[in-house]
């Protein structure tokens, strides 16, 4: 069976309230533009994920709410307070638990772009991978008979991209 994986790092935040916690952090109106883009692209590309693991911190989910959209249909939506600012293997964790073919993550930075790099077996070819940029978008696939078979460093590239990257 061949599982396809979708990792997401939220959109553009802003930082416009100094006192606001940072859970709470909206969009910013770059960001708001560039997820819709993200969005856009999955479309384009063909991958449409039966399930999406997301962050509950109000950015991951207003970068959602605004990809969600562009898709042709709705996947299930399963909101987790552990994504927040996780660790790759807390991520990876939780993937374990999905039962879904096509399955997307929106996360946090560093968490998300280390677990994209370590789950490829060969990163792609972008300047800025390594930095994982907001919504960049690392597009995986496995051959794997359940997400719980999942380890490191068995994922083949399908695609990267991010808001710099999309045309408008």
């Amino acid at each position: 069976m061949t599982l396809t994986l979708i990792l997401i790092r939220h959109a553009k935040s802003s930082w416009a309230n100094a006192g606001q916690d940072d859970h709470a952090r909206p969009l910013n109106p770059r960001g708001r533009t560039d997820a819709p883009r993200v969005g856009a692209w999955l479309a384009a590309q063909g991958h449409i994920p039966d399930l999406v693991l997301c962050s509950d911190a109000a950015r991951t989910r207003e970068t959602l709410a605004l990809i969600l959209p562009a898709l042709p249909r709705n996947p299930q939506v399963s909101h987790h307070a552990a994504l927040y600012h996780a660790a790759p293997q807390t991520m990876l964790d939780i993937l374990h638990g999905a039962d879904s073919p096509c399955v997307a993550m929106v996360g946090h930075n560093p968490g998300i772009g280390a677990l994209a790099a370590g789950l490829l077996t060969t990163s792609p070819d972008h300047p800025r991978f390594a930095d994982y940029p907001t919504a960049a978008t690392t597009v995986m696939t496995f051959a794997a008979p359940e997400w719980r078979a999942v380890t490191p460093g068995t994922g083949t590239l399908l695609g990267f991209t991010i808001p710099h990257d999309l045309a408008d």
